[in-house]
């Protein structure tokens, strides 16, 4: 059962093969029972920028924190968590703008949330 959710924005880099680019994204926090948090992160790139730095599946999002957080394209709604399918990815007929999302479980008290994702900070 899902306590409490709260949304904020943050503004970070994301990291294709070594190549920044500004990005802003949204964090989205549920706590749940047992005082664990699950952290839902967002963010659109732009399509050709990704391909133009060799994009396949997945980026680092930099967040405002320092974070190096995995970012993943799921064009097709698979969440399998499989590395090795070779059904989606990204390719110039995809929109203009693409979707990259992560969630993050490794929360395990409030101290250690708000270091991680400062954008929390007054949020609530």
């Amino acid at each position: 059962m899902e306590k409490h959710f709260v949304r904020a924005d943050g503004n970070g880099a994301i990291d294709v093969n070594g190549q920044l680019s500004p990005v802003t994204y949204t964090v989205s926090l549920k706590q749940r029972m047992g005082h664990s948090y699950e952290v839902d992160i967002s963010l659109m790139a732009p399509r050709d920028w990704l391909l133009q730095k060799g994009f396949e599946r997945d980026a680092i999002l930099v967040s405002q924190s320092g974070a190096r957080i995995p970012v993943y394209h799921d064009g097709d709604n698979h969440h399998d968590g499989d590395s090795h399918h070779q059904d989606r990815q990204l390719d110039p007929a995809d929109m203009i703008s693409i979707e990259l999302k992560a969630r993050d479980d490794s929360c395990i008290s409030e101290v250690d949330l708000m270091r991680k994702y400062p954008e929390f900070d007054g949020a609530g």
